[in-house]
């Protein structure tokens, strides 16, 4: 499932650090936190390895 946006990449990117243990947990918020608790690592992979080209910034619903 590819990000939608540059935001959703960030989040990812943030939460796939975190588990793979480089960087703490505590330190996630939000949108990130949320990715960490409920993803696996190759889904946030998969995320935060989205082209950013092209995407909006926020994605609006």
């Amino acid at each position: 499932m590819p990000a939608k946006s540059k935001a959703q990449q960030k989040a990812a990117g943030a939460a796939l650090s975190a588990k793979r243990g480089e960087t703490k947990v505590s330190d996630l918020q939000g949108a990130s936190r949320s990715m960490y608790d409920s993803m696996s690592e190759s889904e946030l992979e998969e995320m935060a390895s989205t082209e950013r080209k092209g995407k909006p910034e926020h994605r609006n619903e």
